[in-house]
């Protein structure tokens, strides 16, 4: 592991008792979770306007 990924932890996690910082990964965990179907979303309704334009 090196240094600076030790340093970012700090800075990130520093002043967060255990409990804290688990339940901050979790709710970054949920995020990165509802970004990807957010972006999925939006891709198929991208491409359901493209089909319905097509067929008009």
């Amino acid at each position: 592991m090196s240094e600076a990924t030790i340093y970012n932890w700090k800075s990130k996690y520093g002043g967060l008792e255990v409990s804290e910082a688990r339940w901050l990964r979790e709710l970054e965990s949920e995020n990165a979770k509802l970004k990807r179907l957010l972006a999925d979303t939006m891709l198929d309704n991208v491409a359901l306007k493209d089909l319905l334009a097509k067929n008009v």
